[in-house]
């Protein structure tokens, strides 16, 4: 229940979503109700973000929208819906910049389903979402670790976190998404990477020298230019 809104307060403290996350011109799948535009204020790099409704087309394949178009894909709380989430996250890559980031919104199975399958809380769930654990008690559970190894050389994990700090363990089983602080959700960020980098296999500097300004302004050290 407006999981974007809600984790507006949390991103706004974190770096990397104002100056690399939502930068540029983004589509946000599925959130029509609760739009990431709403808080265009808030991150200021991002100049445009599309939504894409069921009222525009397909939400897993994106048919209709080219590769490479977007600087950065957001997705809150509709993977869970999706016929097959590794083909969904498959196509939300497709349509993201090489450079670009896919961030991603997902309910935990423990926080959310707690326990109970088919869920108690919303009958359009087709699936539940862990981290990554050896065991799980739900029989349609997407291990998250496991997803993005299999979305290829392109897909570089970023971020990994469950998002636990409003919820309570210790209330009796209900729907916490349903408070106005509750996530019991899991946020994942994928940066694509460019192809040259991806048969590298990893992501490197580039070559060149610094002056010793340069070398003084970042370390505070004084290095001796050579005579000559």
């Amino acid at each position: 229940m407006k999981e974007t809104s809600k984790s507006v307060a949390r991103r706004v403290r974190q770096p990397e979503f104002i100056t690399r996350y939502f930068v540029g011109q983004g589509l946000d799948i599925g959130n029509g109700t609760d739009p990431l535009s709403l808080y265009g204020e808030q991150f200021p790099a991002m100049t445009a973000c599309k939504i894409w409704d069921i009222v525009d087309g397909d939400l897993q394949h994106l048919t209709g929208l080219a590769d490479s178009t977007f600087d950065f894909v957001h997705a809150a709380f509709i993977l869970q819906k999706m016929a097959s989430p590794l083909e969904a996250l498959r196509h939300w890559l497709r349509v993201l910049k090489p450079g670009g980031h896919l961030v991603v919104l997902v309910p935990d199975e423990d926080m959310y389903e707690q326990g109970h399958w088919p869920s108690r809380h919303n009958p359009e769930h087709r699936w539940t979402f862990t981290p990554f654990k050896p065991k799980s008690w739900s029989p349609v559970s997407v291990n998250l670790l496991e997803t993005v190894t299999a979305l290829g050389i392109q897909a570089e994990l970023r971020r990994l976190e469950v998002l636990e700090g409003s919820y309570r363990h210790r209330l009796p089983r209900f729907d916490q998404t349903l408070t106005p602080v509750g996530e019991a959700a899991i946020e994942m960020v994928i940066r694509k990477r460019p192809q040259p980098e991806a048969v590298a296999g990893g992501r490197l500097n580039p070559e060149g020298p610094l002056s010793a300004r340069d070398i003084f302004v970042l370390t505070g050290l004084r290095v001796e230019q050579p005579k000559g």
